[in-house]
């Protein structure tokens, strides 16, 4: 057994257990960020997306972190996407959950098509950093600074959307954000809701590392490539926090929030990416891509184009239930997982 594998049956324990605990306090913190993004004025597509986001991004973030600073840059750059693929997958999972009409259709907000575009450009420059010469400033790509600097643009571009210039046409089934009245959590202070909020969001953080770093126990030991272990387990059990949350909240009613803690938390967990760069050394973690993790990262910009388009059409009842962004997204996840397992 490889030194800091778990055995088998302790990873498997510590996969159920910790996955429990991640689903229950996922649903505990929907209801709690749909309130506080009410109090704190930010509304449910920006607190979804930065503060949410970065709840349930923070066990992808440590994996990413871990595996690159122990000089496995493929299974990083693999843990970091594949997440971002199997979160954008989730929408289909909170679309079922929302039996009434599509989700997109219901769910359609100005920043929530921004946050998508903003995932396309980090990916993109991601991309576009490992076809650049092999260069680094202190160890760090100019990408990964890049990645940084258009993100914090973006969420100011975002944030500051008092009169935006395109609006999504009301319709008797859309669920705009706006503040509700009779939250189960009214009686309580702002002081009291936080110190709640916090430590089940840490709980939540320390679940999803726990599970992830079972998960990769329990794979290592099958032989797979590292891009598959990554992109697809390690991927799939890092996604877990913001699938169940992102449920949680369709079912308490908050689908802006829903939709932002997908999209909007994959553009935090595009930042994962800048985290290994930073942890790997002797190398820029884009060159560290193979062919794998170039395959997957197109796949991803290719299922965040998808989503998009369904935001904007916005189809009331689609195929099968959903609408055709989510059929399509489901389609080509699992033609990318295919590909990979060869």
């Amino acid at each position: 057994m490889a030194a800091g594998q778990w055995p088998l049956a302790w990873a498997v324990a510590v996969f159920v257990i910790a996955g429990a605990a991640t689903i229950l306090g996922g649903v505990r913190l929907a209801g709690l960020a749909d309130t506080l993004a009410d109090r704190t004025g930010w509304g449910e597509a920006v607190f979804g997306a930065v503060l949410f986001g970065l709840v349930t991004s923070l066990s992808g973030l440590v994996m990413t972190g871990a595996s690159a600073s122990a000089g496995n840059g493929e299974l990083a750059y693999s843990n970091a996407v594949g997440g971002i693929a199997v979160q954008t997958l989730a929408i289909v999972a909170a679309d079922l959950a929302y039996r009434r009409v599509n989700l997109e259709h219901a769910a359609a907000s100005a920043q929530n098509l921004l946050f998508g575009c903003l995932l396309i450009v980090l990916l993109g420059t991601a991309l576009l950093a490992s076809f650049s010469p092999r260069i680094a400033v202190l160890g760090v790509h100019p990408a990964s600074v890049a990645m940084v600097l258009l993100y914090l643009g973006g969420l100011r571009l975002i944030n500051n959307q008092e009169r935006p210039m395109w609006r999504a046409v009301r319709t008797q089934e859309t669920r705009p954000d706006e503040q509700e009245d009779g939250s189960r959590f009214e009686h309580r202070g702002n002081a009291s809701l936080w110190t709640e909020f916090v430590p089940i969001a840490l709980a939540v953080a320390a679940g999803g590392w726990a599970v992830a770093r079972a998960a990769e126990s329990v794979v290592a030991a099958t032989g797979l490539s590292a891009g598959l272990v990554g992109a697809v387990f390690m991927g799939l059990v890092n996604a877990l926090p913001e699938t169940v949350t992102a449920i949680a909240a369709v079912r308490q009613g908050a689908l802006t929030l829903a939709v932002a803690a997908i999209i909007g938390g994959n553009s935090l967990d595009a930042l994962n990416l800048v985290v290994g760069d930073i942890a790997l050394r002797g190398g820029s973690l884009f060159h560290a891509a193979t062919p794998d993790q170039l395959f997957l990262t197109t796949a991803t910009l290719l299922m965040t184009a998808i989503l998009l388009g369904g935001l904007l059409v916005r189809q009331r009842k689609g195929w099968w239930r959903l609408g055709f962004d989510g059929v399509l997204l489901t389609i080509i996840y699992a033609a990318t997982v295919v590909t990979l397992s060869f």
